[in-house]
């Protein structure tokens, strides 16, 4: 039985995927609170929301207090490799998701971390995949980590979720056909509810993988019991 709430803490709201956790986190009656930490704000109004404005994401020590007392991290922060070489990808994808990780795991030793990376991530860091190195060396090292659990998510295609202001453009024209996707590639597919509410069940229930794929992540948002 679950007796505590979640106090929750996102990275990453001013994105797609972030904003979308967040709309769950918000509407979610175990949900008690929620703490976003942005570069700039996520334009949000909400009785359980609190926000952190914060430039530096390698540098937190104006702030560690307020990073404490949290039960679940939600970490959705990403940049694309797009035009970048592995080592500035590595410094914006790595060195910076494991500082985070290792800011909070201290403070909030019982505390679950949710990871997003995406489906292809290469779990052995050995494969020609720039990208998927480095997300892999990201995932491994990341459930390293003496957190009370870690789940590494790998959504494919991801339906956004109506009305939300973040979502990319490719996902608002590809978004009318989902129906025809979901059925041609049901394996590789999920939307952004079930992102989120997967989050919110791992670390209400648990689940019995640590790396979740899209099959895991929609089985995982429908959960309610322990696994």
């Amino acid at each position: 039985m679950i007796t505590e709430k979640i106090n929750a803490i996102i990275f990453g709201a001013t994105g797609m995927v972030g904003e979308g956790v967040l709309h769950e986190c918000l509407k979610h009656p175990d949900i008690e609170s929620v703490l976003v930490i942005n570069r700039r704000s996520c334009g949000v109004n909400h009785e359980k929301l609190r926000e952190i404005i914060h430039t530096d994401f390698l540098d937190f020590s104006t702030i560690a207090n307020e990073l404490a007392g949290q039960s679940a991290c939600y970490f959705c922060m990403g940049v694309s490799s797009i035009g970048k070489k592995e080592e500035e990808y590595t410094r914006l994808t790595y060195d910076l998701t494991m500082h985070v990780a290792n800011s909070l795991v201290k403070p909030n030793p019982e505390m679950t971390f949710c990871y997003v990376s995406g489906i292809g991530t290469d779990s052995t860091e050995k494969g020609r995949s720039m990208w998927a190195r480095v997300k892999g060396k990201t995932e491994n090292d990341l459930m390293k980590l003496p957190f009370k659990a870690s789940y590494m998510f790998r959504p494919g295609y991801i339906q956004p979720t109506k009305g939300l202001k973040n979502t990319y453009k490719f996902y608002k024209v590809v978004a009318p056909i989902y129906p025809l996707i979901k059925l041609l590639f049901s394996k590789y597919v999920c939307t952004l509810e079930e992102i989120g509410l997967s989050m919110i069940n791992v670390t209400l229930f648990g689940s019995d993988k640590q790396i979740l794929e899209c099959k895991d992540i929609v089985r995982q948002s429908k959960a309610r019991k322990r696994q």
